[in-house]
C-alpha cells in the first residue's frame, strides 16, 4: 500500500537553479493570471497624475495641485474601477499602497506590485536621470506589508556612462536584498533624452530601439519580470522593422518581459501589444493607455463612468490578446505547467531556507534531533 502519486518527480532543484525561489515562486503565481500570462495594470504614476488632475482642476475654474487626500482618492477610484479585470496592480507607497490595501480597492485575490524608486531624481551632468530610493522606503517595507513585487524604475542609456553605472550599481544592490528576502522584482527601464535633446528630436528617436535592446541584453538578468518599452516608434520605421526590433528584444531577454505603455494612446498601444506578444512577451504593464482620459471627464461620477466603463473595456480587450498570444512567464524558463505540477521539495528545505533564495541562512538550534538531522544528515 502507498500514499499520493508515485510518478516520477522533479526535485526543487530544478526551480532553484532558475532563481525561482518559494517567494519568488509564489510572486510570480500572484501577479499571474491562470494560464502562466501577465496583464497588470500601472497606477504608481506620481507626476504625471498630479499634473493631470492639476489640469483637470484649471479647467474646472481651481487654478492649484490637487491635495494628497485628493490624489489618493483619484488613484483609490481608478483601482476599485480596473483591478477586477487585471491579473495585478502596481502602485506607489507614497499616495497609494497601504490605502488600497485597507479599502481593498485592490481586491484581496489580485496581485500587489508596490514601486520602490522615488519621483524626483537627481541628473548626471548630461542631464541623464540617477534612480534612487523613496525616501522612508525600502525592500524590506514592500516585504512586510506583504506585497507580492517590488518593482524598480531605472531609466538606462548605455551610451551615457555615468548614469549607466550608476543606475546599474543601484538595480544589482535591490536584485541582491530582493534575493535576501525572497520576494519578486519587477525591473523597468526606459531610454531617454539626454545632451539636450528632446524625446521628439530624431538622434532620439535613431537609437531608441537599439537602447531598448541593449539595455535589456544588459539588465535584463538582474531582475524577475522584466518591463520593458517599444522598441522603436511607430509610422515611423516599417512593420517589418518592428518585428525584427522585438525578436531582437525577445532574443536578449533572460526573464520574462511585458510591455509598457509609456503613455501613448490606447490604439497605438493596442497595435504595440499584439507586436509584443506575438514576439514572445509574457503579457504587458500599462497604465495612462488605459485610463488618461479619466481627467478630462466634467465631474466625479462621469470620470468613474469612464474607467467602468472604456477603461474597463480597453483592459478585456487587451486581456484577451495577452491569453490568446502571450508565452506563459514559466516558459521563459524552459518549463511547463505540468511540469511545475510534479515538483518537490526535500525532507528539511526549511532549515535552509533563506540561504536557497540567496539570502542569510536561518540556523536551526544546535539542540535536538531535528538540528542535528540537518548538521550531520542523519535522524
Amino acid at each position: 500500500m502507498s500514499f499520493g502519486d508515485q510518478s516520477r518527480k522533479l526535485s526543487a532543484t530544478t526551480l532553484l537553479s532558475k532563481g525561482l525561489t518559494p517567494g519568488k515562486l509564489r510572486g510570480l503565481q500572484r501577479i499571474s493570471n491562470p494560464d502562466g500570462t501577465l496583464t497588470i495594470l500601472a497606477l504608481d504614476q506620481n507626476n504625471s497624475v498630479v499634473d493631470m488632475a492639476a489640469k483637470a482642476l484649471k479647467t474646472a475654474g481651481e487654478d492649484r495641485q490637487p491635495t494628497y487626500e485628493e490624489v489618493v482618492e483619484i488613484k483609490l477610484d481608478l483601482m476599485r474601477s480596473l483591478a477586477p479585470v487585471v491579473s495585478g496592480v502596481l502602485i506607489d507607497p507614497y499616495y497609494g499602497a497601504w490605502s488600497a490595501v485597507a479599502s481593498e480597492a485592490i481586491p484581496p485575490h489580485k496581485g500587489l506590485l508596490v514601486r520602490l524608486e522615488k519621483s524626483a531624481y537627481n541628473k548626471s551632468k548630461l542631464g541623464a536621470p540617477l534612480a534612487a530610493v523613496e525616501p522612508g522606503w525600502g525592500v524590506e517595507k514592500i516585504k512586510l506589508m506583504g506585497a507580492d513585487a517590488v518593482k524598480l524604475l531605472a531609466q538606462f542609456e548605455p551610451t551615457e556612462p555615468h548614469s549607466a553605472e550608476a543606475n546599474l550599481a543601484l538595480v544589482e544592490q535591490v536584485y541582491e536584498e530582493c534575493k535576501r528576502h525572497d520576494v519578486l522584482l519587477l525591473l523597468e527601464a526606459v531610454a531617454f533624452p539626454f545632451g539636450g535633446e528632446a524625446k521628439t528630436d530624431a538622434s532620439f528617436l535613431d537609437r531608441k530601439a537599439e537602447t531598448v535592446i541593449e539595455t535589456a541584453r544588459q539588465l535584463s538578468r538582474f531582475c524577475d519580470v522584466y518591463k520593458a518599452e517599444f522598441p522603436g516608434t511607430l509610422d515611423r520605421e516599417s512593420d517589418d522593422q518592428l518585428e525584427n526590433n522585438l525578436q531582437a528584444l525577445d532574443a536578449v531577454s533572460e526573464r520574462p518581459w511585458v510591455l509598457l505603455s509609456a503613455g501613448v494612446d490606447y490604439a497605438a498601444y493596442l497595435v504595440q501589444v499584439e507586436m509584443a506578444l506575438r514576439a514572445g512577451a509574457a503579457g504587458i504593464l500599462g497604465g495612462r493607455a488605459f485610463w488618461k482620459e479619466y481627467f478630462l471627464q466634467p465631474d466625479g461620477p462621469s470620470r468613474t463612468e469612464f474607467a467602468v466603463t472604456t477603461g474597463r473595456q480597453r483592459i478585456a480587450e487587451v486581456d484577451a490578446l495577452v491569453r490568446s498570444l502571450g508565452t506563459p512567464w514559466f516558459g521563459r524558463y524552459g518549463l511547463t505547467r505540468d511540469d511545475l505540477n510534479t515538483v518537490r521539495a526535500v525532507e528539511g528545505w526549511h532549515y535552509r531556507y533563506p540561504r536557497l533564495a540567496g539570502g542569510s541562512p536561518a540556523l536551526p538550534s544546535s539542540h535536538g534531533p531535528a538540528a542535528r538531522s540537518v548538521l550531520i544528515g542523519v535522524d
